[in-house]
């Protein structure tokens, strides 16, 4: 017990004072008159984001951009203008499409307008459910069913 400080006095909830950064002279020059202890950091990384100017940087990105993956194929229009063809003249509409193909209406919009990404098994639910062809050379045309001998 002989190692503890009897005079010391200990204050809970006393925080110590954190440093101040200021922002302008007059703040720096108050400081400085009451005595209180100053010190000044210059920015050694000031203004080092304008962006990389010069030949090279200007070289690399181009050969970026000509590397970067190109878009997936979009569904032809003519697929799109076949579809919806084909499902006026069975009198149905986007949504009924949509059931008989399991797919969301979103889905047949998005082919009809051109705006989906081709995919076989979708297109052909399609033929299959509208009897024209969408795959190929001959879009739009009627399939003929299987040939009896």
């Amino acid at each position: 017990m002989s190692n503890t400080d009897w005079d010391s006095k200990v204050v809970i909830g006393f925080k110590a004072k954190a440093p101040k950064v200021t922002r302008n002279a007059s703040d720096l020059n108050g400081a400085r008159r009451t005595g209180a202890v100053v010190a000044t950091d210059k920015k050694v990384t000031a203004g080092g984001n304008k962006g990389h100017v010069g030949p090279d940087h200007q070289r690399i990105a181009k050969l970026d951009r000509e590397n970067e993956v190109a878009p997936p194929p979009k569904v032809a229009p003519s697929v799109g203008k076949a579809i919806q063809t084909a499902r006026m003249d069975k009198q149905m509409t986007q949504k009924d499409l949509a059931q008989k193909t399991n797919e969301k209406p979103s889905v047949i919009q998005d082919y009809e307008s051109g705006k989906a990404v081709p995919n076989p098994q979708i297109l052909s639910k399609f033929e299959r459910i509208l009897g024209v062809k969408l795959r190929g050379a001959d879009i739009g045309k009627k399939l003929e069913g299987p040939k009896k001998s």
